[in-house]
């Protein structure tokens, strides 16, 4: 499988190993500053905090996250939470949200498409499925991939390769495993490019209730650098009263950052939770954001 990344890896392992050592700093940082936000620690600080100089810090977190950690720490506050969904509210009706969004905006829901698993598939979990998986560096972490004939039917950011598999085989207890690179999965990394100019369809094929399959496609209607709380996400499927069984079914996404439930917050401009933890959401988010900002502020 070594051979097979040094001849035909996509540019998002051109510097992996690189990606998921500056994930973890990053992941520090931000640890940092969240308990210590009172002090307003300095750059030096923070710096010292993940063992490298300032100036190197500087430009390591300019490289990743495309701004300044200054601006980035800031993108992952409260206040700025609450700012989005205010500006989400006055300028994005329901109808918008569903339809009148651009093609830029809309990179989720026009280049993913979901496929629910037959009845027989989710009732006896997975029997007959043959399922490929592998583990794969990105920018906010290791994940794992699995995919079945149709499509990927589980992506997971994991600390560790046995915490991922275990996941994997909770979910479908009776299918065939086989470690092993898909096709699909490719497509699915191609998300995790800074670069989306390029990106393929992604082909999803997922175990889930009817339900839940109605709030997985909502997610993926929420675009790229918004945010979303459950209360709006509950009225955008028609069910302005359900915000706990909304909540459930993001918490059951199977699908890390494609299917984007890191996107829904609380309308306080908490963030809630997250399978897989705050600090990745954060930093998620901030990401996200530092896309666009970037940008805007001359920022390369």
């Amino acid at each position: 499988m070594d051979f097979y990344y040094k001849k035909r890896k996509p540019s998002l392992f051109m510097d992996s190993e690189q990606d998921l050592l500056n994930y973890k700093r990053v992941a520090a940082a931000i640890e940092f500053v969240q308990g210590h936000f009172k002090e307003q620690p300095p750059l030096a600080a923070i710096a010292e905090h993940v063992h490298l100089s300032a100036d190197h810090f500087q430009r390591l977190f300019q490289d990743w996250a495309g701004t300044s950690p200054k601006k980035f720490l800031q993108y992952t506050s409260l206040q700025y939470a609450k700012e989005v969904l205010i500006q989400r509210n006055a300028n994005l009706s329901e109808a918008t949200f569903l339809t009148g969004l651009s093609s830029s905006s809309r990179l989720h829901d026009l280049f993913v498409k979901i496929e629910a698993m037959t009845p027989a598939e989710y009732q006896h979990g997975g029997r007959n499925l043959q399922i490929d998986y592998s583990i794969y560096p990105s920018l906010f972490g290791n994940i794992l991939i699995a995919s079945t004939t149709k499509g990927v039917c589980s992506l997971t950011f994991e600390d560790t390769e046995e915490g991922s598999i275990e996941y994997l085989h909770k979910l479908y207890p009776q299918a065939k495993f086989k470690n092993a690179v898909s096709p699909f999965h490719l497509q699915a990394l191609s998300f995790f490019q800074k670069d989306w100019n390029t990106i393929q369809e992604v082909k999803l094929h997922l175990r889930g209730t009817d339900f839940q399959i109605k709030v997985w496609e909502a997610l993926l209607k929420i675009p790229f650098q918004k945010l979303s709380s459950y209360q709006q996400l509950a009225c955008s499927i028609g069910r302005e009263k359900s915000s706990r069984p909304v909540g459930n079914a993001i918490g059951a996404n199977p699908i890390a950052f494609i299917i984007p439930c890191h996107r829904v917050i609380q309308t306080s401009g908490l963030l809630g939770g997250y399978r897989w933890g705050l600090t990745r959401k954060k930093a998620l988010i901030a990401w996200e954001t530092a896309q666009h900002s970037r940008k805007d502020d001359g920022t390369v």
